[in-house]
């Protein structure tokens, strides 16, 4: 740690956070793609493969080095440490632990979390699928099963809290459907096998988690509300079509065990049998939130939103929300969003939705003295106390992310980290909002 994050400027005007419940589980998120390196030691993954082709990644970047967690964990767990959190979600490499020695790594992980009295919280895909496999197939979901029963016959007797998948949703539309992540397709509606694979691929690892006696099991999937562009009933449909697609269509089959109207006719199998197994009950329920989204009718002409190149022929528009304070990546900062969302789902699912996590929620911000994440991270921590306060049964929040990281299609470009990484030297670099993150743990624990 180059830096001692307690010289860093800090927000003295920020009244204390609200009390949380004692058993508040506090957390902090990264992934393996996107940290561990060391690629010469596992397998290719589809993300390899998309780095490979020409201007898929905007800096021209892979992620064979990243932040070389694989080899400087050690130094990372004192950062989880020194930082005070009670848990670290990570993810599991598929590609590494089909290799040799693979989940060697792992051990070594979880040994030292532990040691450091950090509870691991591991997700078993976060979007880097080995190479040669493809969610269009089923048999995929079943060669993830088989995978997810690898890994927790020997990670199970230290680990009890397991995530399945990561935000399956974007997986589907920015991979599958837009082609702007891996692997690639550009299909649009012709994606939606894509997602009833992964859905059904969680149900039966929820089944060989269980089989395994992990203690408690669930899934991150990405929401937040949609607002229509105006009181138009075009906008209106649009805005309900998109909620359906990001929010309805990852959720519903989880927790009601079926699809919305008019979308079990698109998916592939037996889907009937297939939602038996998707709706394998939860322990708790994951929400990845970062912004709110406004839709409109479509606009007849490719637009752009948060980076991403939207085709004209979709039935929908994505609108900047005005009079808003923005990331860097160009999301709206709304904190108040958060607390929409989880009342929404609350109020929607009642008794079928079960305790929530926040498994992510971050932003992206150049500097050490990063004092606009600070400001995030206070206003989406009093949001959350507003939900739990209207209600809402959440139990622990994770930040995202640790450490500055290989930002998928973008690069190196953004940094969401609490500690900042020099990609030359790989130094480690506390940012402010590690120290304010550090301090407002102790401050919920005095």
């Amino acid at each position: 740690m180059a830096t001692d994050p307690a010289q860093l400027p800090s927000l003295p005007s920020l009244p204390p956070l609200p009390a949380f419940p004692a058993d508040f589980l506090w957390g902090v998120s990264t992934s393996a793609h996107q940290i561990e390196g060391a690629a010469e030691l596992r397998g290719r993954s589809v993300w390899d493969d998309f780095a490979d082709e020409p201007d898929r990644i905007k800096d021209g970047s892979t992620a064979a080095v990243a932040c070389d967690h694989y080899h400087r964990y050690p130094e990372d767990v004192a950062l989880l440490a020194d930082l005070g959190v009670d848990a670290y979600r990570f993810s599991v490499s598929w590609p590494r632990v089909v290799s040799p020695g693979g989940l060697d790594f792992y051990d070594r992980l979880v040994d030292a979390l532990c040691a450091a009295g950090v509870r691991p919280v591991p997700t078993l895909f976060h979007w880097d699928l080995p190479a040669g496999l493809d969610w269009l197939d089923r048999d995929t979901a079943a060669r993830f099963a088989a995978y997810a029963e690898r890994v927790a016959a020997r990670l199970g007797d230290r680990v009890g809290t397991w995530i399945t998948l990561n935000e399956p949703a974007e997986h589907t539309l920015l991979g599958h459907a837009l082609g702007v992540h891996a692997p690639g397709r550009r299909l649009l509606f012709d994606a939606l096998p894509a997602a009833h694979h992964q859905l059904l691929a969680h149900g039966l690892a929820v089944r060989a988690l269980r089989a395994a006696g992990a203690d408690a099991v669930g899934i991150a999937n990405s929401h937040g509300p949609t607002w229509p562009a105006s009181d138009d009933p075009a906008d209106r449909a649009a805005a309900d079509l998109y909620d359906t697609l990001l929010n309805r269509l990852f959720a519903e089959p989880l927790l009601l065990g079926r699809y919305p109207e008019g979308f079990a006719e698109l998916m592939p199998g037996d889907v009937a049998a297939d939602l038996a197994v998707i709706a394998e009950p939860l322990d708790w329920y994951g929400v990845n939130y970062y912004a709110p989204t406004l839709v409109g009718a479509p606009e007849g002409t490719e637009t752009e939103s948060g980076g991403v190149a939207l085709p004209a022929e979709l039935p929908f528009s994505l609108r900047r929300i005005e009079g808003r304070p923005e990331t860097d990546f160009g999301w709206p900062v709304v904190p108040e969003g958060l607390t929409e969302l989880l009342t929404s789902f609350a109020a929607r699912y009642g008794d079928r939705l079960p305790p929530v996590m926040i498994t992510e929620n971050g932003c992206s911000y150049e500097g050490l003295a990063d004092q606009d994440r600070i400001a995030y991270l206070d206003g989406h921590l009093r949001a959350l106390h507003d939900a739990l306060a209207a209600g809402v049964d959440v139990r622990g929040y994770f930040v995202w992310s640790l450490l500055d990281n290989f930002e998928w299609a973008e690069g190196y470009a953004r940094r969401f980290g609490l500690v900042h990484v020099d990609y030359a030297t790989q130094a480690r670099t506390p940012k402010a909002s590690y120290a304010w993150y550090r301090a407002a743990l102790r401050a919920q624990r005095a």
